[in-house]
């Protein structure tokens, strides 16, 4: 709608007659909203690159919201408008982006996505004393510690030890105790945290490392890496790695016949379909970390509704068609922001971050709560295994029973199935 005509729309509805004003309340709220600048919420996303995959999901559902909002009149009486970037999955693209959208397109609030790719725009951010709403990044604010950044996936207070926790916890059910574990990942900011924390874990509960060995990003052939952790013979093979690497070290484990108690742990990409669809069942009795999975244990207010929406539109949009890893989170980010801005009645960084701080949020991914470094409160993240897998069919997984849910305990939909190779 042109200048002209929203305010045409909005003096038309100022003309009408008492008796019609409920019934015009609405047209008048989308006339106002139009009237008025929008409300620009900028952020780089991964629509090209390793991480296109979960970029263009995420996308797709912060764009659900944003349709959603300014269908019911916006925020603040204004429209909801996105400005966003390709970082093309590199971290030295962000930077650059960030300045642009704070400098050039003047944005009211900013997002971000993704461990190493935040951790290149958080000088920016923090210098202009912006808040930012983060997606999936792990570990992100440990060393910044800004008040102002808050994530949304459920890694909880301890991001780098919550992965190697809870594959450790279900490692400890498995009788008789292991003993033994091999810790292998990527050379990379979102591995190298997982391994830490892992390790730490490992140390702690008595687990003995028989094998620690980083990998380059650029490695294409992971057999010899496989071959080497299999001559260590370990109990529990802990795995941390993003989405072709993950893929890779599946293929060469099952081809070689890696015999473990356990294995997987912080595989990035094993909750994509497209992934899913790869592997088939190469994936029976992988162990691994997720964030959400249909499970009776796991129906939250709105999560299925959004799911409908979500997977009806994945298939145009090319997107991961079942949405449940990341996209659910990237929605509840911006039901946090949208439930602070109406709070407020602002759109001041200070301001924002103190309510995001104080205040529970009520999301599609249940209720959420913010610690000081702007992480969960209190932990959710799922440790599953893939059970009795038939081929590659997207279909399976679409019902509880495939992607079963072993911690936490809360939360757990079936018993583990081992070794991981018979």
């Amino acid at each position: 709608m042109s200048g002209r005509s929203a305010r045409g729309g909005f003096a038309f509805c100022l003309r009408k007659s008492a008796a019609a004003l409920a019934t015009a309340a609405v047209l008048c709220a989308a006339a106002a909203a139009q009237a008025a600048d929008p409300i620009k919420i900028g952020f780089s996303t991964s629509l090209t690159g390793g991480l296109a995959s979960s970029g263009k999901a995420n996308l797709l559902a912060q764009q659900i919201w944003q349709e959603q909002v300014n269908a019911g009149g916006g925020l603040l009486g204004r429209q909801v408008q996105f400005v966003y970037y390709d970082d093309q999955s590199k971290a030295d693209t962000v930077p650059g982006i960030y300045a642009k959208l704070l400098d050039v397109d003047k944005v009211d609030l900013l997002m971000g996505a993704a461990t190493n790719l935040i951790v290149a725009a958080m000088p920016e951010i923090m210098q202009r004393q912006k808040m930012v709403m983060v997606l999936v990044a792990l570990g992100s604010n440990d060393e910044f510690k800004y008040p102002r950044y808050f994530q949304t996936a459920a890694w909880g207070p301890d991001a780098k030890g919550v992965m190697g926790r809870a594959f450790f916890e279900v490692a400890k059910t498995i009788t008789p105790r292991p003993k033994t574990v091999a810790i292998v990942g990527a050379d990379a900011e979102f591995s190298n945290n997982v391994m830490t924390g892992a390790r730490a874990i490992a140390k702690q509960e008595g687990f003995d490392i028989v094998y620690d060995h980083t990998y380059p990003p650029s490695t294409t052939d992971y057999t010899p890496i496989v071959r080497g952790i299999q001559a260590t013979n370990p109990d529990l093979v802990f795995v941390a790695s993003y989405p072709l690497d993950s893929v890779g070290i599946v293929r060469a484990a099952t081809e070689i016949g890696l015999k473990a108690q356990l294995f997987g742990g912080g595989m990035v990409g094993l909750q994509y379909a497209t992934f899913l669809q790869q592997l088939a069942d190469k994936l029976d009795r992988v162990v691994n970390y997720h964030l959400y999975v249909p499970a009776p244990t796991m129906s939250f207010p709105g999560i299925e509704e959004f799911l409908k929406i979500y997977q009806a539109r994945a298939p145009q949009q090319g997107t991961d068609p079942l949405g449940f890893y990341q996209p659910p989170f990237a929605f509840a980010a911006m039901q946090v922001i949208e439930q602070a801005v109406k709070a407020t009645g602002s759109l001041d960084d200070g301001k924002l971050a103190d309510y995001i701080h104080r205040n529970a949020f009520d999301t599609i991914v249940g209720t959420i709560r913010f610690d000081a470094k702007g992480e969960w409160a209190t932990p959710r993240l799922l440790m599953i295994q893939y059970q009795n897998i038939e081929g590659g069919n997207l279909d399976q997984y679409r019902k509880p029973g495939k992607a079963v849910i072993l911690y936490p305990p809360e939360y757990k939909d079936g018993e583990l199935q081992h070794p991981f190779a018979q």
